[in-house]
């Protein structure tokens, strides 16, 4: 009988993670069948409102430099038997992420969070509030920013005159989503260097000694995640390498941390 109570345990907390995916997953589900219920509202006033010359970004380019010819010609079309109700899954689903974001987090946290000691605790006070925050401010950003000037550079690049862009619904939004998920996992930068710099994997020195290549790993994630032109390469680099900073900051103050810990 002493077998399967030392085995207890580990058991009860695999049953405990497996209710909190549970009820994470729920939550994913039930946005999901939100944001499919609402399908064409949101395809409407959300993603095909990023190709229209009253978008909030365009506007600013028009007024501030001049720049207003932003209408975008595209044809927007579905070439495949399943392709429309594919793609409408998919915009469900990593919405359904989105939108359920905190509580999964907040789940996985709760997970997380018996096995820290009581300074550690109060390091991380209000992590679930900060890690959300990064998260929708990338997801803005990818959203305001990213995501209409890459629909502008490639509904708007051309071959030739000749050649018209008739784009499928897929690839469209496709595109849009990735972009807009993506920036908002590359602003929880700082969380992953906080992770890291607990786990003791990484300090401040490590992060200051390489500030280069992690600009050149910047540079590089830039151009996956945007247009192939400079311009909009700078703009995602350099807020994504503001956070890379602060996450220096973080990193030493859990230097700083292990270190009064070390001394008492």
């Amino acid at each position: 009988m002493a077998q399967p109570e030392q085995n207890m345990p580990f058991l009860s907390h695999l049953e405990e993670l497996r209710w909190r995916l549970v009820r994470s997953s729920a939550a994913i589900l039930i946005c999901a069948i939100v944001i499919f219920i609402f399908t064409e509202w949101i395809v409407n006033n959300v993603f095909l409102w990023l190709s229209q010359a009253d978008f909030p970004l365009f506007r600013f380019l028009c007024r501030a430099f001049g720049m207003c010819d932003n209408q975008i010609n595209i044809d927007l079309q579905s070439v495949e038997f399943t392709g429309q109700f594919g793609i409408n899954l998919m915009m469900a689903i990593i919405g359904g992420v989105v939108v359920a974001f905190p509580y999964i987090f907040h789940q996985l946290w709760g997970f997380v969070k018996p096995g820290l000691k009581q300074n550690e605790l109060k390091t991380v006070r209000g992590i679930v509030w900060f890690v959300s925050i990064l998260f929708f401010t990338g997801i803005l950003f990818g959203y305001f920013i990213i995501a209409p000037l890459t629909v502008q550079f490639f509904g708007n690049w051309q071959l030739a005159e000749s050649i018209e862009n008739n784009i499928t619904i897929g690839s469209y939004l496709r595109t849009i989503i990735m972009t807009v998920f993506f920036t908002g996992l590359l602003f929880l930068l700082p969380v992953v260097i906080f992770i890291f710099s607990k786990l003791g994997i990484i300090t401040p020195a490590f992060l200051r000694k390489y500030r280069k290549h992690a600009l050149v790993i910047i540079l590089i994630l830039a151009a996956v995640i945007t247009p192939p032109d400079i311009f909009t390469q700078i703009i995602v680099t350099v807020p994504i390498y503001g956070l890379y900073e602060f996450g220096i900051i973080l990193s030493g103050r859990v230097e700083k941390q292990r270190r009064r810990n070390s001394m008492v």
